[in-house]
C-alpha cells in the first residue's frame, strides 16, 4: 500500500533487492518472476503492470544505478510522470538527474524539469528513449557478430570471447529466447572448439533459469557426435552437481 507521496514498503523493499542484484553482478528480472530479465521495453510499455516496479525507488533505482544506458533512460521516462505529482517525487526525479552516472538520464531529467513535467516533455523523451533502445540493441547485436568473427580469424582467445560474449547479452538486455538460440548454436556447432564451448559452461550459473534448462535439454536431444558428446558429459556433471 503506498502513503501520501506514492511511495510504499514493497517498492522500497524492491529498490534494495534492485542494489543487490547490482552488487552481486547478476540481471534485474521482471517483479515477482525471476526467470525472466527486465527489459527496457518492458518499461516504457505504460500499459503494462510492473508491480512493486511502478514505485517510484525501485525506478530511481534503476535510472541512476543500472550498469547500461538503456535500461537507466526506460527508468526514467517511466519515472518522470510522477514528478508532477508532488514535492517529493520532483525532487527525487531531480536527485536521479544530479546522480545518475547516464549522460542522457541527466539530459531526460533536465528537459521534464526545466518544462515543470509538461506531457509533451514527457512524450519527447519517451520517443527519444524507444529510438536509442534499438539502436542500442543494433549495436550490441553487431558487436556480438564481430565478437564471433574475431575468435573464428583467430585474432581472439577464446577466453576473451567468452568474457566479452557475456558483458554483451548481458548489456544488450538480449531476450532469452535469443540468447538460449545464441548459446545453444556454439554448443552444438562443430566450428566451434571444445574449448571455447567447456568456457561457456564455466558461466552457466550467470545464464538465466529458463536459458539453462533449454540448453540442457537442446544438448541431450541433439544428434551423437564426437564433439556434442563431450558437450553432453559436462551438462550431465552440471545437472548432477547443481540439480537442474
Amino acid at each position: 500500500m503506498s502513503n501520501s507521496f506514492g511511495l510504499s514498503p514493497e517498492g522500497l523493499n524492491f529498490a534494495l533487492h534492485i542494489k543487490k542484484q547490482y552488487l552481486n553482478g547478476q540481471p534485474v528480472c521482471v517483479p515477482g518472476d525471476d526467470e525472466h530479465i527486465l527489459l527496457p521495453e518492458y518499461l516504457l510499455n505504460n500499459n503494462l503492470d510492473l508491480s512493486s516496479m511502478e514505485d517510484p525507488l525501485p525506478l530511481a533505482m534503476l535510472a541512476t544505478r543500472d550498469p547500461e544506458s538503456p535500461m537507466s533512460v526506460a527508468a526514467i521516462t517511466r519515472l518522470s510522470p510522477l514528478g508532477k505529482t508532488n514535492r517529493l517525487l520532483s525532487g527525487l526525479v531531480r536527485v536521479v538527474g544530479e546522480t545518475s552516472k547516464h549522460p542522457l538520464v541527466r539530459e531526460c531529467v533536465s528537459l521534464v524539469t526545466e518544462n515543470d513535467f509538461d506531457p509533451d516533455s514527457i512524450a519527447r523523451i519517451h520517443r527519444h528513449a524507444s529510438d536509442f533502445i534499438v539502436q542500442s540493441r543494433r549495436q550490441y547485436s553487431q558487436a556480438l557478430r564481430q565478437n564471433l568473427q574475431d575468435l573464428m580469424n583467430g585474432e581472439l582467445a577464446p577466453r576473451k570471447f567468452v568474457q566479452n560474449f557475456f558483458e554483451l547479452t548481458e548489456a544488450g538486455n538480449l531476450r532469452t529466447d535469443i540468447r538460449k538460440r545464441l548459446i545453444l548454436s556454439m554448443l552444438l556447432s562443430e566450428n566451434v572448439r571444445p574449448s571455447v564451448k567447456f568456457l561457456v559452461l564455466e558461466n552457466f550459473d550467470r545464464m538465466p533459469k529458463p536459458v539453462r534448462i533449454a540448453i540442457i535439454c537442446g544438448v541431450l536431444q541433439a544428434e551423437p557426435s564426437h564433439h556434442i558428446d563431450l558437450v553432453k558429459e559436462e551438462i550431465r556433471w552440471i545437472v548432477a552437481h547443481e540439480r537442474l
